[in-house]
């Protein structure tokens, strides 16, 4: 067995249709024991995706293992709070980071590589970037599976509601924020 070789970078345009794969996988695969099967794959087919707002800000990033997309996340300095290109409707305005929240964007761990650090990398230098560009607070909307993570980092609940989706389906959710001073700028 090779050893892992994790490294992380800004995704680029051409990264799109991989990422979305990734995205998908963990959508579905990542939901067991969180979401029904039937909740699962409507948020994934409604809600999740690329936001490509994000990677022409360069503010998304990709997380690869010998060259093979084994995760992917962001943050933004736009208003959208979640969702990937096909639930966005309109301009996504710049935030003002004096007064708002940063946004953490659209984590996703491939299926089996979950619990080895790669939510962890990315939080740490979303978190790192955020502050750089002037932001003291972070907001994000969670999924169920994502909720221990954000919760380990130091994030608190702010409120839990349900997405409604086509069908019928009602998908639980929990908006969440924190705040981040100077020293993150610094943090490995």
């Amino acid at each position: 067995m090779q050893p892992e070789t994790f490294s992380l970078r800004p995704a680029r345009m051409a990264d799109v249709p991989v990422l979305e794969a990734l995205i998908a996988r963990s959508g579905v695969g990542l939901s067991t024991g969180f979401y029904s099967d039937q909740q699962a794959a409507a948020v994934t087919r409604h809600v999740f995706g690329v936001d490509t707002q994000l990677v022409a800000d360069q503010t998304y990033f990709i997380i690869e293992d010998g060259g093979k997309a084994v995760a992917c996340g962001g943050w933004s300095k736009r208003r959208t709070l979640f969702g990937g290109d096909r639930a966005k409707s309109g301009p996504d305005p710049l935030l003002d980071p004096s007064q708002e929240a940063a946004r953490i964007r659209a984590f996703f761990v491939d299926p089996g590589m979950e619990r080895r650090g790669l939510g962890s990398q990315l939080m740490r230098h979303c978190t790192r970037e955020a502050a750089l560009n002037g932001f003291s607070m972070l907001e994000l909307v969670a999924t169920l599976p994502g909720e221990p993570l954000y919760l380990a980092f130091g994030f608190a609940v702010i409120e839990r509601f349900a997405l409604d989706l086509p069908g019928g389906i009602q998908v639980p959710v929990t908006r969440m924020r924190k705040n981040i001073g100077p020293a993150e700028t610094t943090a490995a």
